[in-house]
């Protein structure tokens, strides 16, 4: 009998919001996470990042997705769909 070693992944589509936060004294604004949603589609969670980066509480919003091995638990590196607004520049990431 042949053992295969079968690896199963699961795709997260993600939309993620950006804020803008006051430093403290300083006055400068800085980029911080907002808000997550996940999604069963890459099209639903760039519709969603669409929507939210026109939000007057929100400064921009990315829809990506990352692949989980879920033998492991890793999570790999986004893959960008659709960016919005202000953002981190992708090699933040």
């Amino acid at each position: 009998m042949t053992d295969f070693s079968v690896t199963e992944t699961k795709v997260h589509y993600i939309c993620q919001t950006y804020v803008a936060k006051l430093g403290k004294g300083t006055g400068q604004a800085s980029m911080q996470i907002g808000k997550q949603f996940e999604y069963t589609s890459a099209t639903s969670a760039q519709e969603r990042a669409e929507r939210e980066s026109t939000s007057d509480a929100c400064i921009g919003a990315d829809a990506y997705m990352v692949i989980e091995d879920q033998d492991s638990g890793e999570i790999g590196m986004p893959t960008f769909l659709a960016r919005f607004g202000s953002v981190p520049e992708i090699d933040a990431f």
